[in-house]
């Protein structure tokens, strides 16, 4: 790794990354291959993200493997051989060592650098940030590729950090092998973490105690080892298997490993019987692929209500005690009004003798102790305790870095009563400050790759036109971000969203302000919208010309 070194010449670059995940590593690439000094760092001793952080047993991807990767190159395409249909962790984190090794990215990357603050400097139309340990990196652009669930959330449990067992957090697992054998485990939380991980942990734990607040609906994942056969054929395809992706609401389009569009039909415009066949055979082929299904299951809740009632009957089939069976049984929401999760038997592991729940909605926690876990005032003993407590969605990672643009305003005070985006991509007073995957985007509601290709593309794209104007600084007028902020409220106004307390709205941080943090109306759209702004010259964004003073780096204006 190169070390940057302190003073202003030595640490100045055309663009700083933030983050070595998937849309990081994508951003160096394309920024190495159009000549621009570039630096990428990661608070990480590693790359992959939230990948390299969430190595808990059990971590897999929920979107097929062949799709959960790049695309801009064909090459890598053919050569990358992915040995599960869902890849784990451990080969995620190869696969993404493989890209940056064959693209000559680790040269470019310095791990293990923490930054803490990013501030515009209008005089020089440039940004600093200043890394954890206090150096200083200059760059005519910043982009932030933080990741939307990245920032974990601690919870607000009276007596945390007096349990003198073991402590973990999914979403911060430690490197190396945790012991789980023979262990009384806790387990808070029942997301989509806790859905992968409680399974693994049951066969070998001497108990495992899983701590629920609200029920989650799960759909079987279905993996499987790699079909040489299946291998062949998808990469035979690849290019259709791409051009469908990006022409679906959420850039994925595999139901039971054929590529298939979305219905595009509404639930109720089938018959009853039609529409359970259509379920059953989304069910038998297992992960996301509800989500390709009727296009009005998120806007109609009497669509809603026949997906709902299947996947309930289905949860309950799944649960020898009927009494367990209504307590992991959601019913307080719609379905995909929260993360839809897929899971490894995870349902089916609450028959074990190992395995029992505490429903914190009829005895809540009161306290953590030296000793376990104080529930309905009963302590229960534990060895380890596990927060599966999930993330300060879209917002947290951004936040947690002091980001102030122009005149000092502080991005923290910009958002507080909500992000402000033009496309979840930039706001207004922070110029040449990129957000991949940030809110009013339709990131997690669209599969990682595709969503963080395309924006990171649309960066390209503003930094040529910047270049080609021999303009300093791109950002979008207040009147484009605003309007495009009103347009994610509407939009999330004519869903069932609002429904349920979940990220998608803030609602699991206490005191973050309720707002929709993603574009509903879909990537395809999303893609369509991005299309057009570019037709009509870059309609909404300003770019301000250069000066004497803010000559553009050559690597900049020849993009």
């Amino acid at each position: 790794m190169v070390n940057i070194a302190s003073s202003d010449e030595d640490a100045a670059f055309d663009m700083v990354i933030v983050g070595a995940g998937v849309a990081g590593l994508y951003m160096l690439h394309r920024a190495k291959e159009a000549g621009l000094s570039v630096r990428l760092v990661d608070a990480a001793d590693g790359i992959g993200g939230t990948w390299f952080w969430n190595r808990y047993p059990g971590a897999r991807v929920d979107i097929e493997s062949f799709e959960y990767s790049y695309s801009f190159s064909s090459e890598l395409e053919q050569e990358w051989r992915w040995t599960e249909r869902y890849a784990s962790q451990p080969e995620l984190l190869r696969y993404f060592d493989h890209v940056a090794h064959r693209f000559g990215l680790y040269e470019h990357i310095r791990l293990g650098t923490r930054i803490d603050a990013a501030t515009f400097d209008e005089s020089r139309a440039r940004w600093t940030l200043v890394t954890h340990s206090g150096e200083r990196l200059h760059a005519r652009y910043c982009v932030m590729a933080t990741g939307c669930l990245s920032a974990p959330k601690v919870p607000d449990v009276p007596g945390y950090g007096s349990f003198a067992g073991e402590t973990h957090f999914t979403s911060r697992w430690p490197a190396g092998t945790v012991d789980l054998a023979g262990k009384r485990i806790g387990v808070i939380g029942t997301g989509s973490s806790a859905i992968q991980f409680i399974p693994v942990a049951a066969q070998s734990a001497a108990h495992v105690t899983v701590f629920q607040r609200t029920p989650n609906y799960s759909i079987p994942l279905r993996n499987r080892p790699m079909d040489a056969e299946y291998e062949q054929q998808m990469k035979a395809n690849y290019a259709e298997l791409r051009r469908m992706e990006w022409q679906s609401p959420g850039g994925f389009v595999c139901v039971g490993g054929e590529p298939r569009q979305p219905l595009r039909i509404s639930a109720l415009s089938v018959t009853p019987e039609e529409r359970l066949r259509e379920y059953e055979a989304r069910w038998a082929a297992g992960g996301l692929c509800f989500y390709t299904s009727y296009n009005d299951l998120l806007t109609n809740k009497e669509a809603n209500d026949t997906l709902t009632a299947f996947v309930r009957a289905k949860i309950r089939e799944k649960i020898d005690d009927p009494v367990l069976a209504d307590k992991l049984t959601p019913s307080g929401h719609p379905i995909l009004t929260k993360r839809l999760c897929a899971d490894s038997g995870y349902f089916e592991t609450f028959n074990r003798d190992n395995v029992s729940l505490i429903d914190l909605k009829e005895t809540p926690i009161e306290s953590i102790t030296r000793n376990g876990i104080v529930a309905g005032g009963r302590e229960i003993e534990l060895d380890m305790i596990v927060f599966a407590t999930g993330f300060d969605a879209v917002t947290g990672a951004l936040l947690n870095v002091d980001i102030r643009g122009r005149h000092g305003e502080s991005l923290r005070s910009a958002w507080k009563s909500g992000p402000h985006t033009y496309l979840g991509l930039m706001s207004a007073a922070f110029p040449n400050l990129f957000n991949i995957a940030g809110p009013g985007s339709t990131a997690s509601l669209s599969s990682a790759v595709p969503c963080d290709e395309h924006q990171v593309d649309l960066v390209m794209k503003l930094i040529e036109r910047a270049g080609h104007d021999d303009a300093a600084t791109v950002e979008p007028t207040r009147a484009a971000q605003e309007a495009w902020t009103a347009r994610i409220q509407a939009i999330a106004e004519k869903t069932l969203i609002h429904q349920s307390n979940s990220w998608y709205v803030g609602a699991n941080v206490p005191g973050k302000p309720r707002a929709v943090l993603l574009d509903l109306e879909g990537f395809d759209s999303y893609i369509a919208v991005c299309d057009g702004i570019i037709e009509r010259d870059y309609e909404g964004f300003l770019f301000n010309r250069a000066t004497a003073d803010h000559t553009l780096p050559e690597s900049v204006a020849e993009v």
